[in-house]
């Protein structure tokens, strides 16, 4: 492996639906080689059984079957262990990303709460000045939640709501749901061929 895939990135997973958007993104920073930190807020784990239909009773077996294969290293981290590696500012990691991200992680990324392991994360990559990336997922909008995302935007924080493009010809949800992954991967400057660019043929 070399240098440039030998990298720690933190996945949270939050209870907007799209949960599948998070469990994707985690599977291709895995396949690239990288270290992903992964937290999944409890309401998280309830859209994995709504909208993914897996047991809730067995968490570790969800894991096992989603990225058991998968060739970089997965850290579970539970949500309310504040004291694990990603709390400290010490522990270098290249980039956060919650996705999907709902208005209430939101709010409190915006609001510098740090109550749980996601947002006392997302609040290390802001003091620490490390890129940060939210993929909001609601509608509508009111101003409160625009208001939050303006304030996180003025301080760096990239924004990529969950709004898939058409122009590439998707087939299917898939197609949709690895346009949104390689939006993120986009923002962070991780080169992939998720899905067909603008001008390529295809």
């Amino acid at each position: 492996m070399n240098e440039l895939k030998a990298k720690n990135f933190v996945v949270g997973i939050t209870g907007a639906s799209g949960g599948i958007y998070g469990v994707q993104l985690t599977k291709v920073l895995l396949s690239l080689g990288h270290s992903v930190h992964l937290v999944v807020s409890n309401a998280g784990w309830r859209v994995f059984k709504e909208e993914l239909g897996f047991a809730a009773s067995d968490r570790e077996g969800f894991l096992n079957e989603q990225f058991g294969d998968c060739p970089g290293s997965l850290h579970y981290h539970p949500i309310a262990d504040i004291g694990a590696s990603i709390a400290s500012g010490s522990f270098r990691t290249e980039a956060m990303i919650i996705m999907p991200c709902s208005m209430g992680t939101l709010s409190a990324v915006a609001q510098g709460s740090s109550d749980n392991l996601m947002t006392r994360a997302a609040d290390v990559m802001l003091k620490e000045g490390r890129p940060l990336v939210l993929v909001p997922r609601e509608t509508p909008l009111h101003a409160i939640h625009l208001e939050n995302m303006l304030k996180l935007s003025r301080l760096g924080v990239k924004m990529i709501p969950a709004m898939p493009a058409f122009y590439f010809g998707p087939t299917t949800v898939e197609d949709l749901i690895n346009f949104m992954v390689g939006k993120v991967l986009d923002s962070l400057n991780i080169e992939h061929s998720l899905f067909r660019r603008w001008g390529d043929e295809g």
